[in-house]
C-alpha cells in the first residue's frame, strides 16, 4: 500500500521519475509503446492475469524463493546478521524469469506471435528463451560477439531451448550493441513482435513494468523476514546493470524511511581508470534506448564504452528509478571492481557452499567491506540475484585455471 507522496507512486502518467524516464522513440514504434502500456495498464488490475502469473510462478518458477541465513559469513564478518535472498534458484538460475514470466502473459494477451529480447550474461536470453519454449513462441535474442564469447554456457542453453541468436558486432560488441539492435528489428516488424526488455530501462511502460514484475522478491522479503526475525531489516544490499534486481528488493521498502538501502555498481578496473559500468558515479544524464537516465559518456554527449568482468552489469547507462532515487538520495550508490568481486565469489563458494553470479559478488564485495560498521543487533538483506555456472570459464580464465 503506498502513502501520500509515496515513492512507489512513480512514475507519473508521462512515464516520469522527477525528470527521468519518458518515452523518446520514433514515430513508427510510439502506436506500438502506447498499446503496450493500455494493455500494461489493464492487466495490472485484472484478477485473472494476477492468477495466470501467480500459478507460473509458483510452480513453474519456483517461487518464493527462500531467505537464507548466511551464518558462516555472518560470523566471519563479525558485524550485522546476513541474509540472503536467493533467487539464484528460481528455474534458470536468476530473477530474470519473474520479469519474462509476466511480459511473455502480457504478450500473449495482446496476441504478439514473435518475440525479441536483448542480453549481456545471457540470463535474460535463457529466461526469455525457457518462457518462449514453454508457450510455443518463436523467440529470437541478440547478444553482443564479445558476450557469447565469455558466456557460451548460456548460449548453449538458449540454442537447446530453441532460440535464435543474432550477434551484434557493432560498437563494443556487449549489452548496449545488442539492445540497439533489438531496437531496430523491432521498428521493422511492430505488428507482430513483443520486445520483452531485460531490466528496468527503455521507454516508459517498460522500466514501471519491469519493476512491478521484479517486486515479487521485495514483498516476499518482507513476509519472510518478518518471520524469520520478527521485524524489518536494517539494510538492503543489491548489484546494479541496468537495475532490476535491485528495484525488485527494494520497491516494497522504499517508504520504510528506516531502511538503509545500497544499489552496488561495477567499478571494472577503478572508477579512476576510466574503464568501469559506475553510470551513477562517473556519468551524467542524458538518453539512450528511449529513455533519459545517467549514462556514461564524452565531453560531447558521445555514449562511452562500458567494463565490467561481468557481463550482466556491462552496460553504459542505468535504469531511469535508479537515476531519481540517486538524486533524491534514497539509495547509496558504491561500487566495486572486478577483482573485489572475484574476490567475493571465492569467499561466498569457501564459506557457504553457494557459487554466486559474477552481478551479486559485485554486492557482497562492497558487504563485507561495510560490515564492519554494524552491530550484531542490525539484520542484512542482500539479493542473490544469479548462480555462477554461467561465470565459470571467465573465473578460471581470470584464476589462471586450466578447465
Amino acid at each position: 500500500m503506498t502513502i501520500k507522496n509515496s515513492l512507489k507512486q512513480l512514475p507519473n502518467e508521462k512515464g516520469y521519475f522527477g525528470s527521468f524516464g519518458g518515452r523518446y522513440v520514433s514515430e513508427t514504434l510510439m502506436p506500438l509503446i502506447l498499446e503496450v502500456e493500455k494493455e500494461y495498464n489493464k492487466i495490472k488490475n485484472d484478477n485473472n492475469f494476477k492468477k495466470e502469473l501467480d500459478h507460473y510462478m509458483k510452480t513453474y518458477v519456483g517461487r518464493p524463493s527462500p531467505l537464507f541465513f548466511a551464518k558462516r559469513i555472518t560470523k566471519d564478518l563479525n558485524g550485522p546478521k546476513i541474509y540472503f535472498k536467493r533467487d539464484e534458484l528460481n528455474h534458470t538460475g536468476a530473477h530474470k524469469i519473474n520479469n519474462c514470466m509476466g511480459q511473455i502473459l502480457l504478450a500473449k494477451r495482446m496476441g504478439k506471435k514473435r518475440i525479441i529480447a536483448e542480453t549481456g550474461a545471457g540470463q535474460h536470453g535463457v529466461a526469455t528463451a525457457t518462457v518462449c519454449a514453454l508457450f510455443g513462441l518463436p523467440c529470437i535474442v541478440y547478444m553482443g560477439e564479445k558476450d557469447i564469447k565469455r558466456q557460451s554456457p548460456n548460449v548453449f542453453r538458449m540454442k537447446l531451448l530453441g532460440a535464435e541468436i543474432r550477434s551484434v558486432t557493432t560498437g563494443s560488441k556487449s549489452l548496449k550493441d545488442a539492445m540497439n539492435e533489438a531496437l531496430r528489428d523491432w521498428v521493422t516488424n511492430v505488428k507482430d513482435t513483443f520486445y520483452i526488455i531485460g531490466t528496468a530501462a527503455g521507454p516508459h511502460p517498460y522500466p514501471a513494468m519491469v519493476r512491478d514484475f521484479q517486486s515479487v522478491i521485495g514483498e516476499e522479503v518482507r513476509e519472510q523476514i518478518l518471520d524469520a526475525e520478527n521485524r524489518l531489516p536494517d539494510l538492503l544490499i543489491a548489484c546494479i546493470g541496468g537495475g532490476s534486481n535491485a528495484l525488485g528488493l527494494f520497491h516494497e521498502f522504499l517508504d520504510d524511511k528506516q531502511i538503509e538501502m545500497i544499489a552496488v555498481e561495477a567499478a571494472g578496473h577503478g572508477l579512476e581508470s576510466g574503464a568501469h559500468a559506475a553510470s551513477l558515479s562517473g556519468g551524467k544524464p542524458g538518453i539512450l534506448h528511449g529513455n533519459k537516465t545517467y549514462l556514461l559518456q564524452s565531453q560531447d554527449g558521445q555514449i562511452d564504452e562500458a567494463h565490467s568482468i561481468s557481463a550482466g552489469l556491462d552496460y553504459p547507462g542505468i535504469g531511469p528509478e535508479h537515476s531519481y532515487l540517486f538524486e533524491q538520495k534514497r539509495v547509496q550508490y558504491m561500487s566495486a571492481t572486478d577483482k573485489e568481486a572475484i574476490e567475493a565469489f571465492q569467499y561466498c563458494c569457501n564459506l557457504e557452499g553457494i557459487i554466486p553470479a559474477l552481478e551479486p559478488s559485485h554486492a557482497l564485495a562492497v558487504l563485507k567491506k561495510i560490515a564492519k560498521h554494524y552491530s550484531k543487533d542490525k539484520i542484512v538483506v542482500m539479493n542473490m540475484c544469479g548462480r555462477g555456472d554461467k561465470d565459470i570459464f571467465t573465473i578460471a580464465e581470470e584464476l589462471n585455471i586450466k578447465l
